[in-house]
This record gives C-alpha cells, sequence and structure tokens, in this order.
C-alpha cells in the first residue's frame, strides 16, 4: 500500500501526540500506588465505559473481525453481542464486591473470599493471559498493520509500537493509560464509521442498492447471526448458535469480570454508581462493532473478493481501494489506536499484579515509590518477553480466533471459581485452589494438542469434533463439579468471611424495590431489551 506524505504526517502528529499526553496528564500526579494503578479511584462512568470498550478493540479486532465479516459474515458479531450480557454481568453481579472491599486486583479479591494461595495462582495466570492474549498477539497484527502501510519490516514497526506505548504507560499509570484510551475509542469510532459509510457508497456504483441485492452476491447465510452445525459457513469451525450461548459466556466471564487488564477500569471508579454505569456503556458501545467492523468486512466480499488473497488483507484492501488520503492517515492512526490502547491496558495491570499480588506481600512495609519502581520494571519485561512471543502469531490461521483460542484454555477454571465463588456459599479456598491448578492443567494441556506448532494436528477439533468454544464450555463444566465435589468434601467457610463477598442467593442480585428509572437494574434491562431485538432483527 502506498500512503501519502499527509496521512504519513497524521499518523506521526498521532504518536507523539498520544505519547505527550499521556505523559502530561499525569505530570503533577502525586506518586502513590492508589494514583498509579488505579488513577485515584477516581474514574467517572463515562471515562470508564470507553477506557473499557478501547482496551478491549485492539487492533486485533480491526484486522480480525474484519477478516471473519469477510469469511464468515455477521456471525463473527456474536463475539461483541454476546459480551455485552457479560457487561451486564460484570455491572450488576460482581462490580458490587469490587467496590465494596475496595480491592486493588482480581487475587486480591480471591483472597478475601477464598485464601492467599488463590490470589497467587490467578495472579499468574492473569500475567500469562496478558503476556499471551492481549500484548504478544496484538503485537503481531500490528506488525501487519505496519508493513501493509509502510512497507517497514515487522520486527521494527514491532519495537517501534512496542516503545512508544511502554513509554507513557510506564510513566503516567493507569491515569495516562484511560486518558489516551478516551481519545482512542473516539478516533477508533470515528475511522470505523467513515470507512463503513464510503463500503456502503461503494455498493451502490455496482448496482448493489438494498440487502436483498447484497445477499444475492453472498456466501449463504453470510448475513445471518446465528449459524447451525451444518451451516455451509462457520459451522465447521464452531461458530454455531448453541456454542456461542454455551462457550462465550465463559470466555467473557473471564475476560469482562475477572481479568485485571480490563476490570482495573472499573475498580478506579468514584463510587459503585460509575463503576456499574461505566461497564453498562461499555456494553451499549460493544454493539456497534458489528456495524462498523465486521459488516464491512462482508461489503469486502461482495466488492473485493478477487483482491483479497487471504481473509487477513481484508482491511487493507478495503483501506487501499476506498478511501481517500488523509482519510487513510485517520484510520491508520485509529489501528495504532488500537493497538497501543491493548497494550497499554495490559502492561499496566502486569506492573499491578506484580507490584499488589507479589512484592507486597513478600514485603508488606515496602514504600509506594519502590512498589511503582517494581511496577514499572515488570512493565518493561512483559514488553520484551511480549515481543518474542508476538513471532509465532502466524503460526494462526486467524489473528482473531487465536486470542479465543488461547483464552478458552485459561478462561474456564476462573470463571468456574468467580462465579460460583459469588454464588455459592458454601464454596471453600480448597476447592478454589485446586479447580484453579487442575483447570489450568487440563486447558493448557488441551490447546498444546490443538496448536499443529507443536502438535502437528488438531486432535482435540479435528480429531474429536470439539471446536475451541464448545472446548472452553466442557472445561468449564468439569472445573464447576470439581469445585463443587471439593467443596462437599472439605471445612464449611467462615461466616464471616464470606458476608461481604457473596450474594446470600441468585435472586438477591435484583432484590429492592426500584424507585427511579435510572436504577441500575432498570438500565440493565434495557440494554438487555436492545441486544434481544437486534437478534431477533438479524438472526
Amino acid at each position: 500500500m502506498q500512503i501519502s506524505s499527509i496521512d504519513l504526517f497524521i499518523v506521526l502528529v498521532y504518536l507523539v501526540g498520544i505519547v505527550a499526553l499521556g505523559i502530561y496528564a499525569t505530570r503533577k500526579q502525586k506518586l502513590t500506588t492508589e494514583n498509579y494503578f488505579l488513577a485515584g479511584r477516581g474514574l467517572s462512568w463515562p471515562t470508564i465505559g470507553a477506557a473499557l470498550f478501547a482496551s478491549n478493540i485492539s487492533t486485533i479486532h480491526l484486522i480480525g473481525l474484519a477478516a471473519d465479516g469477510y469469511r464468515l459474515g455477521l456471525v463473527a458479531g456474536n463475539w461483541e453481542w454476546m459480551a455485552t450480557l457479560t457487561l451486564i454481568l460484570l455491572s450488576i453481579v460482581f462490580a458490587p464486591f469490587y467496590i465494596k472491599t475496595r480491592i486493588s486486583t482480581l487475587p486480591e479479591f480471591l483472597e478475601r473470599r477464598f485464601d492467599a494461595r488463590s490470589r497467587t495462582v490467578l495472579a499468574f495466570m492473569a500475567i500469562i493471559s496478558a503476556l499471551f492474549i492481549h500484548i504478544g498477539i496484538s503485537i503481531y497484527a500490528g506488525a501487519i498493520v505496519f508493513q501493509q502501510f509502510f512497507g517497514v519490516n515487522v520486527y521494527v514497526s514491532i519495537l517501534v509500537v512496542s516503545l512508544m506505548t511502554t513509554i507513557y504507560t510506564v510513566f503516567g499509570g493507569l491515569k495516562a493509560v484511560v486518558i489516551t484510551e478516551n481519545i482512542q475509542t473516539v478516533i477508533l469510532l470515528f475511522g470505523s464509521t467513515i470507512l463503513t459509510v464510503i463500503a456502503v457508497s461503494a455498493l451502490q456504483e455496482i448496482g448493489i442498492n438494498n440487502w436483498s441485492d447484497l445477499e444475492a452476491v453472498l456466501k449463504p447465510d453470510q448475513l445471518k447471526m446465528l449459524h447451525g452445525r451444518n451451516s455451509d459457513i462457520g459451522g465447521n469451525e464452531g461458530y454455531t448458535w448453541y456454542a456461542f450461548f454455551l462457550g462465550y459466556p465463559v470466555l467473557g466471564i473471564w475476560y469482562w469480570c475477572t481479568d485485571q487488564t480490563i476490570v482495573q477500569r472499573v475498580l478506579g471508579a468514584k463510587t459503585l454508581l460509575h463503576a456499574q454505569r461505566g461497564a453498562l456503556f461499555a456494553g451499549l458501545l460493544k454493539i456497534l462493532p458489528l456495524f462498523i467492523l465486521i459488516f464491512p468486512g462482508v461489503i469486502a466480499f461482495a466488492l473485493f473478493e478477487q483482491e483479497i488473497s487471504h481473509p487477513n488483507e481484508t482491511l487493507p484492501v478495503l483501506i487501499k481501494n476506498l478511501l481517500p488520503i488523509g482519510v487513510k492517515g485517520i484510520f491508520a492512526a485509529a489501528l495504532l489506536a488500537a493497538l497501543m490502547s491493548t497494550i497499554a491496558a495490559a502492561l499496566n495491570s502486569c506492573s499491578s499484579l506484580v507490584a499488589v499480588d507479589i512484592i507486597k506481600r513478600i514485603n508488606p512495609h515496602i514504600s509506594d515509590r519502590k512498589q511503582i519502581k517494581y511496577g514499572r520494571y515488570t512493565a518493561v519485561l512483559v514488553m520484551l518477553v511480549s515481543i518474542l512471543w508476538s513471532t509465532q502469531g502466524g503460526r494462526f490461521g486467524s489473528i482473531f480466533q487465536a486470542i479465543n483460542d488461547i483464552a478458552s484454555a485459561i478462561a474456564p477454571p476462573i470463571s468456574a471459581v468467580f462465579l460460583l465463588g459469588v454464588f455459592y456459599r458454601r464454596g471453600t479456598k480448597e476447592a478454589a485452589f485446586y479447580t484453579l491448578i487442575i483447570g489450568f492443567i487440563m486447558g493448557v494441556t488441551l490447546f498444546l494438542l490443538d496448536f499443529e506448532a507443536v502438535s502437528g494436528s488438531k486432535y482435540i477439533t479435528d480429531g474429536l469434533g470439539i471446536p475451541f468454544l464448545m472446548r472452553g464450555w466442557w472445561l468449564f463444566c468439569i472445573s464447576a463439579v470439581l469445585f463443587v465435589v471439593i467443596s462437599q468434601l472439605t471445612p464449611a467457610p467462615d461466616p464471616e468471611q464470606i458476608a461481604d463477598t457473596t450474594w446470600k442467593n441468585p435472586a438477591a442480585v435484583l432484590k429492592g424495590s426500584i424507585k427511579k428509572a435510572t436504577d441500575i437494574r432498570v438500565l440493565a434491562g434495557l440494554l438487555l431489551f436492545l441486544v434481544v431485538v437486534l437478534y431477533m432483527i438479524l438472526g
């Protein structure tokens, strides 16, 4: 792709500006652990919602969702709309405990609910997931973009983006990350919307003027959200309606409700109401990617099928053929925004996990300044290891599927322990610890058996006919059974310990009178209703 000097100038201004903004915004910030890791617990709900959205929508999403729109169609939108449902759970089920206990990290919550052993195991698993999922694969996706736009060597582009993101993350902490994420959310939405509008206009130029015309030139079911097992597209990859409704919540509860990289923004909320509304606002924003990220990929199939040799080329081809000079620079900045926001979020969470869950526990009397120093060292080290792992991104058929494939190995035991932890008051510390350990070992083992670069074949997907989403579901079921059985065989927890970390029963989530239309349960219900209606229209 040839990029003009104007577009290049826009990209350079963005890169320099976002780094400068991140550092400038925190120049007078007092250097305390609460300020550095939790933005002084002063985040408002619009800031939280936009930051949650930006830290999630990485370059992987921009490239991967467009590619899946081209390959499979709107069925890929289930990733986004199901996320809205789990963000509702974050708002009304988990956030009340997180804010009430004033935790700094999610592993700390497990210590409050269970014991220190579970805290240590979860901290380790969270660092692993940040390194391999949030940062490593994201860097690889960003390198593809740089190569397409500027012809820059993959390894050089990896180093440039990694260095610039690390600078403001290390110096500014969570406040710098969140401020830049809010700017990046605007750029992401603006750039993607422009591309979608131009793509729709291009359809009219070739005689496609309505939904029926478009459907006629696409693959069967490419404009449907819900597919059966025998569907011509997606069915053989496990993208069935039941796989999403069973398997996605396992991944979604882990990612949106228990993963430090994401939930750290909620932990920095001013109040519980801001935390809950922020999660719902993010859920509302997650409805948009179907229309501005996936649908353009569907349009690309109608416009440029002969030009696209690999699905991952979908977005670059759209940009190359449709966007004018100047707008290309804006979209390149949007791609960089997606990449940098995700990396920054993961780096900051790793810093928090090491400083709070490891260093502080080893030395309880350590000063804030030293904790922050170790957090900064962690960010640099994690980035270096992630750069090495990022070179393996090309081994996956789809980079978007890659992150979810890895997540299916890590998420099940964590989702089981957190979900049963807040609803099953009989759950014990032994059950939590052994479920996390055994579930993690099983998940990694099954992932490696299905990772062709290691095992030489997809033994689970092809051999047993269990795609990664259903693999996550069955691992969750095994983990849940394991948790309940061990709980029944071990002494019950102290009632005082579970008083502030569990619901008395599932109905307690919605208990209490509703006095105004802005009640969080009303807002959650309206958001749920909107998603159901959209499924009815596009299902």
